[in-house]
């Protein structure tokens, strides 16, 4: 396999862990990224410490672990960390007004779910069913903008603005989210990736210091920044949402960037 070489050259250090991104990296709308499996295989064969960390805020954690053993890839359900997850820490014991995919539901363990007099507005992600015309309808942001009015605080999953899917772009909460800001003044809380919080939790979880772990990632502005900010090394990939316009007009420099994730573990035979 042809392994490119590095955007920029990077020092050769032994791995801490790695952070893979789900939606792009090992699959787009259910189907896997050919080579992504056994890349994954490769890389725990290898010694990495493997933790999945995905703004996915669709479905619940173990839907979401099952799918992925689906697709081929070897995973236990607490490998995988959520936003839905990050919230229920995040406003345990909180009034919530929570504009989220139902299916999420049992994962905001701990929160009350109210339709007004809340403490926090909520708003999770869109998928691809007919769901979010329900969720983010009208009267729903309308709701949702009153309780800020009346001192709530915004909190959302994620801020993306679209994601990849077999369809092509589609987009995202983020625009609803950037819509209540406008409209309020108030800046929400992002509980998920880029959130240093977010980044935290899953050095935590393996014991791992920044400078000695990868994040591997479609996204260039939300992960990439968002890790490098967190001292993280980055690993960009040519499939999913990348787009070679963006990475060229971000003013981002990844350490490497590879034609997907299945030429990671032969990068790092080759580097570390």
């Amino acid at each position: 396999m042809d392994i490119p070489s590095p955007v920029r050259v990077c020092e050769t250090v032994p791995m801490a862990c790695i952070l893979l991104d789900v939606d792009g990296v090992l699959h787009v709308s259910g189907e896997p990224i050919p080579g992504a499996a056994a890349a994954v295989a490769r890389l725990r064969r290898q010694g990495h410490a493997l933790r999945f960390v995905t703004n996915n805020s669709t479905r619940p954690r173990a839907q979401l672990a099952q799918e992925l053993r689906g697709l081929g890839f070897e995973l236990e359900d607490d490998e995988i960390q959520t936003t839905p997850r990050a919230a229920a820490r995040e406003l345990k014991g909180k009034r919530v007004f929570a504009l989220v995919m139902g299916a999420i539901v049992p994962d905001l363990e701990g929160i009350e779910l109210v339709g007004e007099h809340a403490d926090a507005v909520l708003l999770g992600g869109c998928d691809e069913t007919t769901e979010p015309n329900q969720v983010f309808s009208w009267m729903n942001l309308g709701r949702a903008f009153a309780e800020l009015q009346m001192g709530a605080d915004l909190y959302c999953l994620h801020k993306n603005k679209w994601w990849q899917t077999s369809r092509g772009p589609l987009l995202d909460a983020g625009a609803f989210v950037a819509g209540l800001e406008y409209a309020t003044g108030v800046d929400a809380i992002v509980l998920g990736k880029p959130s240093p919080t977010y980044f935290a939790a899953a050095l935590d979880a393996l014991a791992a210091e920044p400078e000695l772990t990868w994040m591997v990632t479609d996204d260039i502005e939300a992960d990439v920044r968002g890790a490098q900010a967190f001292g993280m090394r980055t690993a960009l990939v040519r499939t999913g949402k990348f787009r070679p316009e963006t990475l060229d007009g971000s003013g981002i420099v990844p350490e490497i960037v590879l034609s997907s994730v299945a030429q990671l573990p032969e990068w790092l035979e080759r580097s570390l």
